[in-house]
């Protein structure tokens, strides 16, 4: 047996590679079917079977998925190793700070919904209001009369 054969045999298989990752193994078919990752090694039997480098661009593909990136803006990212240098790629730098930005500005914009929320059980009802949300200058709807 070669070391290559050898290396196949102690990686993953695609369910050991869900349960680890958190990634179902539709979507992991799925992201290899889009070239999102690489094909997957197989065995003799042609069932794909995943090494640990394969885990962990799965993890990196579903945190960045969980901040709301696309998948192709995750593209450019994944094409680089795991231990590159993002200083080293100034445009995808850029793109990485402006993705933070937007994150910022959610999280912001969220924290003003949780205190709106904060507001109405403090006052105990949900009279109209001003809805004071970033962009939004709408008045509340009032509420209907039974």
């Amino acid at each position: 047996m070669s070391l290559a054969d050898a290396n196949i045999i102690h990686g993953y298989s695609i369910k050991e590679t869900a349960e680890r990752t958190g990634i179902p193994e539709d979507t992991i078919r799925y992201y290899e079917k889009i070239g999102l990752l690489p094909r997957a090694q197989r065995k003799g039997n042609s069932h794909r079977i995943y090494s640990d480098q394969d885990l962990e661009m799965m993890k990196l593909i579903s945190c960045l998925k969980k901040t709301g990136m696309s998948l192709d803006d995750m593209r450019p990212y994944l094409n680089l190793s795991l231990d590159s240098d993002l200083s080293e790629y100034p445009e995808l730098h850029e793109m990485i700070l402006n993705h933070k930005q937007k994150i910022l500005e959610q999280i912001a914009s969220l924290q003003q919904i949780v205190d709106f929320i904060d507001t109405k059980i403090e006052h105990g009802n949900l009279g109209p209001q001003k809805c004071e949300l970033t962009g939004d200058t709408r008045k509340m709807p009032e509420r209907r009369k039974r």
